[in-house]
């Protein structure tokens, strides 16, 4: 007898839904078939889509930004993964530039997660390291990490790397086989001023700076080796650039994510009575930035939602150089995504960014052997009219979507069952 079982499904397996049913025991996938097999619970979805638990690559719960922190906690931040189908989610340690901070700022980012209702891990992140860079990867794989971010800009915050570092770390990630993560802006097109408001977003970073900037990180790997990780690209143009020049090494060497904001809004809501709301870093571009950035949707080879959210009450009245950049989004990711390119997206959530690290090596796919972390989504056309975040207010709201999550598993426990939560049983992987 199975401990559960998922049945009279549609199950994303490979490419495809296949009509069968799932069963699971002591946390894995165990049986994958279309007889009704005894099991001792039994959750009949009725043809509702069975969908590898999503994995968000790209989250800041509790960001410390010096004079503020965002607003989700762990606790907040994975109840809305839970609503958004996610079953593992991925953030960041603070920055710092020498290996013994680096097992601090590990130290101190494992205590501030008392509760996660999903599971997760760390990046590391470098800023203008001051340090023989081999030890702090060293130290890094020490504390089973394998990804490290570092950021192009930010010069101002002394949070940028600089070429010659870069170098280096792209082959020291070939050498050790570890993922590099790059904020990837030109720090000198970035436009700094207390005069700037958020309407001036576009004008402040531009695309050309994203644009430029990618063009001469591909060719970096191109030339030295490694394996460097785009988050968050904006801008259909930078896509295209990167398409033209350097096919050859896309999602193989030079792995693109993007984000839901960038295919849904464009900066011409920044134009808005509360505009404030839809400031964030790279910024929201073009109408034709978004229409060529969704053409080459197939292009992109990960979803990750860079959820940081904050109140009204922090960015209202305050010049752009002040204003925390940052919105969130983790809880409707998979909705915006999937009404805009249905099944395509599931993938760029999951098995994809499942290939990328070992700890993942059990997820992102539904097949026997693999955790049984699964997400149970049921189609039907409706509006989002309600949020599970810690802010006041959610840029989803009123939102047409095509579905929405009923039951959600994790390492085989129903974590979220007919919509109602159940217990946080997440842990760092």
């Amino acid at each position: 007898m199975y401990d559960l079982a998922v049945i009279n499904g549609k199950v994303w397996i490979d490419k495809t839904f296949v009509d069968t049913n799932v069963y699971i025991e002591h946390g894995k996938i165990v049986k994958i078939n279309k007889k009704e097999l005894p099991s001792k619970k039994v959750i009949d979805v009725n043809n509702d889509l069975v969908i590898p638990g999503l994995i968000d690559p790209h989250v800041h719960f509790n960001l410390d930004l010096g004079h503020i922190h965002s607003k989700d906690d762990f606790l907040t931040g994975s109840r809305q993964a839970v609503y958004g189908g996610i079953t593992t989610y991925i953030d960041f340690l603070d920055p710092v530039d020498n290996p013994s901070d680096l097992e601090k700022a590990y130290d101190k980012r494992k205590a501030e997660v008392e509760k996660s209702y999903v599971d997760y891990f760390f990046h590391a992140t470098i800023k203008n390291p001051q340090c023989d860079l081999e030890e702090f990867v060293k130290k890094m794989l020490s504390l089973n990490i394998h990804s490290l971010k570092l950021f192009t800009t930010y010069s101002d915050s002394n949070r940028r790397t600089y070429d010659k570092d870069i170098i280096e770390l792209l082959k020291l990630s070939e050498k050790y086989h570890f993922l590099l993560l790059a904020h990837i802006e030109d720090d000198s097109l970035i436009y700094l001023n207390e005069s700037l408001q958020y309407k001036d977003l576009l004008k402040s970073r531009p695309s050309i700076s994203e644009e430029k900037e990618a063009l001469k990180l591909a060719n970096y790997v191109k030339q030295y080796g490694g394996f460097l990780y785009m988050v968050h690209l904006s801008s259909g143009r930078t896509l295209d650039g990167l398409k033209n020049e350097f096919s050859e090494i896309i999602n193989s060497k030079f792995f693109i994510e993007s984000c839901p904001q960038y295919f849904l809004f464009t900066n011409d809501y920044l134009e808005r009575e509360d505009g404030f709301l839809y400031t964030l870093a790279p910024p929201l571009r073009t109408r034709e930035e978004r229409k060529l950035l969704r053409r080459y949707f197939p292009d992109i080879y990960s979803i990750g939602t860079d959820h940081c959210s904050f109140n009204k009450k922090d960015k209202i009245n305050l010049p752009l150089v002040k204003m925390p950049l940052g919105i969130g989004g983790i809880e409707f990711s998979f909705d915006m995504m999937y009404a805009l390119f249905g099944e395509n997206v599931i993938n760029k959530m999951s098995k994809n960014i499942s290939k990328l690290y070992e700890k993942l090596n059990n997820q992102g796919s539904i097949k026997e052997g693999n955790d049984a972390n699964i997400a149970v989504y049921h189609l039907e056309d409706c509006v989002i009219d309600e949020h599970h975040g810690k802010t006041d207010h959610s840029l989803y709201l009123n939102k047409k979507r095509n579905g929405y999550f009923v039951h959600s598993i994790l390492r085989g426990h129903i974590i979220l069952e007919d919509k109602v939560l159940l217990e946080p049983i997440g842990k760092e992987l």
